[in-house]
C-alpha cells in the first residue's frame, strides 16, 4: 500500500509540473501536428514526434532522490531499473523507438522481449509494405509528401519486399514488430523521408489493416482447398452410388443407407462451411486504415480512394471502433471451429469404419502410419489428429473472446494476442481440409462388409410402413413392428423368416398383412423406396450431386 501511495503522490506532483511546462491550453499533440501540416521546415514526423514531447519531459521529471533518501522499496526499484539499463543498453541504444521520445529510461531487456511481436506478425510483411506503399500514395494526394519523396519512400519500401521474399532481411533487436522493422529498414535505405511515412498513421490502424489485407488472401486459399474437398467428395459420390451400408443413429445400426449418402452429408455440411466462409469476406473487407491512433486522421487523407488502392470494398464507419474491431477475427476463429467440428466428425466415422470390426474401408498407407512396438499396427493417425486438432482451433476461439470481453473501448495490447491465435488456426485448417481430401482420395470402401452388416431387424420401420399403405394408423404400427422384433428374438430367428400368419397374430390390424409382406424384406427395396429430395434412394443422391457440382461451377 506504501508503494502505490508514494508512486500516486509522485504521479501528481509529475502532472503539476508538465502542466506547468506546457503553459495552459498548449499541448504536445497540438503543436506537433502543426508542425507537420505547415510542412516549411521539412522535418519528418518521427522526428517531430520525438522532440515534441521528449523536449517537455525532460523539463518535467522530478528531480531524482539520493539513494541514502529512498525507502526500501524505492532503493529496490531504483537498483533494478538500473540493472534493467545496464544490460538493455546496447540494443535500445542502437535504434530510436517509434514511441520513445517521452520516456527517459532504457526499457527492461525482459520488458523488450515480452513486448516484441515481430516473431509473429513477420508473417504480415507483404501487406504491410503494401499498406504502406498505398499510404505514401494518399499522403502525396493531400499534399505530405512531394513527388519525389513518394516514389524514394516506394523504391525503398519494394527493396524490402525483395529481401523479405529472398530472406535476407535482417531483423533488429529494436524491432518490435514487423511495421517497425519495415519503417526502420526503409530509413536506412532512403534516409530521413522514411521519417515521413508514418504521418498520420497510427500502428493502431496499420497493423488493422494488415490483418485483414492479410486473412483477405487466406479465405482465398482456404476457400480453393474446400472447393477441392467438395469437389473430389461429390465426384467419389456419384461413382461409388450403388454401395450399400448401414446407417446409424447412437451408434446403433438404423437404416440402410447408401455410402454415398453418407458422404453427401459431409458434402452439405462443408457447402455450409463455404457458405459461411464466403460471407465473412465481406466483413474482412473493410479498410480501418485513417482512422490514426483512435480519433481520426488530421491530414485530410482520401480514405475512398485508399480503400481502393488497396482493394477493400469498403472503409470503416467509426475510428474508434476501427482500431480495435477484432469481430471479424473472432467470427474467423468459429467458422474455423465450426468447420473443424465437421472435420472431426467425420474422422470420427471413418476412424470406426475401419476397424477390424467394422471394416468398412481401408485406409491408404499414405495417411497412416504403424506401432513402434506392435508390427502388425496399421492406425488411422491421420484422422486421429483431425479430431485432436479440434481442441486446438477451438481454443483459439475461446482465447480471443475471453481477451475482448472486457477490453475498454478503442486499442489495448491484448489486441497484439490475437494473430497467434488467428495465424496458428489458419495453418491448421489448411492442412486439416487438405489432410481430409486426401484421405477421401485414397480410401477403398469394402462393399461385401458394409452389405454383409446389413441386418434384417433395420427393416422394421420398412414393416411399420407396410401397414401404413395398407391403412393402419403409424402410431400404431410402429408398436405392431416392434412387437414383431421382440417375437422374432423371442423364436431366435429374424423378421424377414416370420411367417405371415405370425405377423397376422401381433395384433388385430395385423389381419391387413397378406404374402407380398415378403417384398418389403429387401435392402435395396427399402433404399430405394427413400426417395424424397435429399433421401438415400439412387436418384434422391444423383439428385444432390448434381446440385452440387453445380453450384460449384457457380464459384469459379
Amino acid at each position: 500500500m506504501a508503494f502505490w501511495l508514494h508512486f500516486d503522490s509522485g504521479r501528481r506532483c509529475f502532472r503539476s509540473q508538465l502542466k506547468a511546462v506546457t503553459r495552459g491550453d498548449r499541448t504536445v499533440s497540438r503543436s506537433t501536428v502543426g508542425s507537420v501540416r505547415t510542412g516549411s521546415s521539412g522535418v519528418a514526423y518521427d522526428h517531430m514526434h520525438h522532440i515534441g514531447i521528449s523536449s517537455i519531459l525532460r523539463r518535467a521529471i522530478v528531480k531524482p532522490l539520493s539513494l541514502s533518501a529512498m525507502s526500501t522499496t524505492q532503493k529496490c526499484v531504483a537498483t533494478a531499473s538500473g540493472a534493467a539499463r545496464r544490460l538493455g543498453s546496447s540494443s535500445s541504444a542502437s535504434a530510436p523507438k517509434l514511441w520513445g521520445g517521452r520516456f527517459t529510461e532504457a526499457v527492461d531487456p525482459l520488458m523488450e522481449q515480452f513486448n516484441s511481436s515481430i516473431e509473429v506478425d513477420k508473417r504480415m510483411w507483404k501487406q504491410d509494405v503494401e499498406g504502406s506503399q498505398a499510404y505514401a500514395k494518399a499522403l502525396e494526394r493531400a499534399g505530405l509528401l512531394t513527388a519525389e519523396e513518394q516514389a524514394s519512400i516506394d523504391a525503398g519500401l519494394e527493396q524490402c519486399k525483395e529481401e523479405w521474399a529472398s530472406g535476407t532481411f535482417d531483423i533488429q533487436p529494436s524491432d518490435e514488430d514487423v511495421h517497425t522493422a519495415n519503417e526502420r529498414r526503409l530509413t536506412e535505405i532512403i534516409g530521413s523521408t522514411g521519417g515521413k511515412l508514418h504521418t498520420g498513421r497510427s500502428r493502431n490502424d496499420q497493423v488493422a489493416t494488415d490483418v485483414r489485407l492479410w486473412l483477405k488472401e487466406e479465405i482465398e486459399v482456404l476457400q480453393a482447398n474446400l472447393v477441392e474437398l467438395i469437389k473430389i467428395s461429390a465426384h467419389r459420390a456419384r461413382d461409388e452410388v450403388d454401395i450399400l451400408m448401414p446407417g446409424y443413429t447412437h451408434l446403433q445400426p438404423a437404416q440402410p443407407i447408401r455410402w454415398s449418402h453418407w458422404i453427401m452429408s459431409y458434402v452439405a455440411a462443408w457447402k455450409r462451411d463455404m457458405q459461411r466462409l464466403q460471407d465473412l469476406k465481406s466483413r474482412v473487407d473493410v479498410m480501418p486504415l485513417g482512422s490514426g491512433a483512435l480519433a481520426g486522421n488530421p491530414f485530410q487523407i482520401d480514405r475512398q480512394q485508399l480503400g481502393k488502392d488497396l482493394g477493400f470494398a469498403d472503409i470503416s464507419l467509426n475510428s474508434l471502433d476501427a482500431v480495435s474491431d477484432r469481430d471479424f477475427i473472432a467470427e474467423f476463429l468459429f467458422w474455423s471451429t465450426m468447420t473443424q467440428v465437421h472435420l472431426s466428425r467425420f474422422a470420427e466415422d471413418l476412424i470406426v469404419y475401419s476397424t477390424k470390426e467394422f471394416g468398412y474401408v481401408t485406409l491408404s498407407d499414405r495417411y497412416s502410419t504403424g506401432s513402434s512396438l506392435m508390427p502388425q499396427k496399421k492406425n488411422p493417425d491421420a484422422l486421429e489428429l483431425l479430431r485432436g486438432k479440434t481442441g486446438s482451433v477451438l481454443g483459439s476461439l475461446t482465447s480471443l473472446l475471453v481477451a475482448l470481453k472486457g477490453l475498454p473501448s478503442t486499442y489495448n495490447k491484448d489486441l497484439q494476442e490475437d494473430k497467434q491465435h488467428l495465424f496458428t488456426t489458419s495453418d491448421t485448417m489448411n492442412i486439416c481440409i487438405q489432410i481430409t481430401t486426401g484421405v477421401l482420395a485414397t480410401l477403398t470402401p469394402n462393399p461385401d462388409r458394409m452389405r454383409a452388416a446389413l441386418v434384417p431387424e433395420m427393416l422394421a420401420t420398412d414393416f411399420a410402413e407396410y401397414l401404413v399403405r395398407k391403412g393402419v394408423a403409424f402410431r400404431d404400427s410402429h408398436h405392431i413392428a416392434g412387437a414383431a422384433v421382440a417375437l422374432a428374438e423371442d423364436t431366435n430367428t429374424t423378421i424377414d423368416k416370420l411367417t405371415v400368419e405370425q405377423l397376422q397374430g401381433l395384433h388385430a390390424a395385423c389381419e391387413v398383412v397378406e404374402a407380398d409382406v415378403v417384398d418389403i424384406w429387401n435392402m435395396d427395396v427399402s433404399v430405394d423406396s427413400r426417395s424424397s429430395a435429399g433421401g438415400t434412394s439412387r436418384d434422391a443422391v444423383l439428385n444432390q450431386v448434381d446440385s452440387v457440382l453445380e453450384w460449384l461451377d457457380g464459384q469459379n
